[in-house]
């Protein structure tokens, strides 16, 4: 049989496929993708040098607890796990769009872990402010929501700590942690001073009026949707009350474990006293000044020294030191997963 010439063919000839060009070398290297490398190795570089620098007291209070109560400790860690839940509550009341519960627990106790790292709970801002970014969230309503945030917490911890003065009134001669009147002028000149400069930054510079009234309003808006949805109101108040009570269950567990003659009751009162009194000073996570006045606070209701102390240690290995790497490489995780 006689095979026609390719000419008489109908139609022209198929072109040949190209065969797809091979993955350039610098695509691999790219800066984008070092950098998210970078980033999902960052929070476990920073966290290994911070642990690195408070080795010490994580060994000995690892000591200090291996004698302790277990069923006690147990306890212990299943209000620090409560802790990260009701941190996810008060976020979502924080917002008014409905973020999902899992990525929103996972964020928090990721948060937790960036939050021991840098002060003033920068780390923790950061982290929720990218979540709520990577869920559609305005740069401005997520701040506005961080803000919110931050506004409620002391203001319930506040009325909380006032609840149980009233409740407990045999507990008010506390003559030693009443600050004298040199320390409340201090206390209101520095609010005032802040206060002023503030105003006359926002008065002087006239390219911070536009974006801070743009902020002022967002956040507004938002407080007014939120405080019309009882859910969110719960969520919101309720949780931040919750959080010192779970935090002083946590200290009351250990203590328990290691015999503080304390009960509850004081104990939650010495939280809510040394987090009120030193917890405006920047510190990783409340770590230091809050654990000093913590200890003062529990030896002026009667502690030992050295229990108290050892209460402390142990109340920071159990909410910080345990869930710190679980918390790093999730943190991990949701940076390499464009999450954060």
């Amino acid at each position: 049989m006689s095979s026609l010439p390719l000419s008489d063919l109908p139609g022209p000839l198929p072109a040949a496929p190209t065969p797809a060009p091979a993955r350039s070398s610098r695509s691999r290297f790219s800066p984008a993708r070092l950098t998210r490398h970078a980033l999902t190795l960052l929070p476990l570089l920073l966290i290994g040098a911070w642990a690195a620098a408070d080795w010490s007291a994580f060994l000995d209070g690892a000591t200090r607890l291996a004698s302790a109560d277990p069923w006690w400790l147990l306890a212990g860690l299943f209000f620090t796990c409560m802790g990260w839940v009701v941190a996810a509550l008060v976020r979502q009341g924080s917002i008014p769009e409905r973020l999902p519960p899992g990525l929103l627990l996972a964020s928090q106790f990721a948060a937790g872990a960036a939050n021991h790292v840098l002060p003033a709970s920068i780390g923790a801002h950061a982290v929720t402010l990218r979540f709520l970014q990577g869920q559609g969230i305005p740069l401005a309503r997520g701040t506005a929501s961080l803000a919110l945030y931050s506004l409620v917490k002391p203001i319930a911890k506040t009325v909380v700590l006032l609840g149980f003065l009233v409740a407990f009134p045999e507990l008010l001669h506390l003559g030693e942690l009443v600050p004298d009147e040199r320390t409340l002028l201090l206390v209101a000149a520095g609010v005032t001073t802040a206060l002023g400069t503030a105003g006359a930054l926002v008065a002087v510079v006239r390219p911070l009026r536009r974006p801070l009234v743009c902020f002022v309003r967002t956040a507004l808006t938002d407080v007014r949707i939120l405080h019309t949805r009882p859910s969110r109101v719960l969520a919101l108040w309720g949780g931040a009350a919750a959080t010192p009570l779970l935090q002083a269950s946590v200290i009351a567990s250990v203590g328990f474990a290691l015999g503080l003659p304390l009960s509850w009751t004081q104990v939650t009162l010495a939280l809510l006293l040394a987090s009120t009194a030193v917890g405006a000073v920047p510190a990783p996570g409340g770590i230091g000044p809050v654990d000093a006045a913590l200890v003062f606070t529990m030896v002026t209701f009667g502690a030992p020294m050295g229990l108290a102390a050892a209460t402390v240690i142990g109340y920071r290995v159990l909410t910080v030191w345990v869930p710190l790497l679980p918390g790093a490489l999730v943190l991990s995780i949701m940076v390499q997963r464009k999450i954060l």
